[in-house]
């Protein structure tokens, strides 16, 4: 019995490493992602989710944000910033109070609503959840940035 939780904990450990090996980094607040935005010459990827409840914001972080292919593409043209609207998990309020100003300033009014702005707040384009997994996406939000 000891033997096999080893084995399970020690799959589950390997797991998730290679997870997190080619899992993107996440910015939660406009000022990290401007500096960042500012300093790189790449614009911002603002997605707007409910982590924890809203099923397409989970479908679109399961089948694109948290693959190896979505990570590489990333690296290479966004900044990446997170507004989470949990109902579950817990924020600080300053998070709270930071997400919902952004969510106002954009007109957020459903998730997941995913922008890309560059580094002065303007809108550059918008997406959201589509099927094709990470190569559609990143080829639609290419063309987002294009234009």
């Amino acid at each position: 019995m000891k033997f096999m939780k080893t084995k399970l904990v020690s799959a589950f450990l390997v797991a998730s490493l290679v997870g997190a090996a080619h899992s993107a980094t996440w910015l939660s607040t406009w000022s990290e992602a401007q500096k960042a935005s500012q300093k790189t010459k790449k614009p911002i990827l603002v997605q707007f989710t409910g982590s924890d409840w809203c099923g397409w914001c989970i479908k679109l972080d399961k089948e694109v944000f948290t693959t190896k292919a979505f990570d590489e593409w990333a690296k290479k043209n966004v900044v990446l910033l997170r507004l989470d609207f949990p109902r579950e998990k817990k924020q600080t309020k300053n998070q709270q109070e930071h997400n919902a100003a952004m969510a106002k300033k954009y007109n957020v009014r459903g998730f997941p609503t995913i922008l890309f702005v560059n580094s002065k707040g303007d809108v550059l384009g918008q997406s959201g959840y589509m099927q094709g997994g990470p190569s559609a996406w990143t080829k639609n939000a290419d063309q987002q940035l294009k234009s």
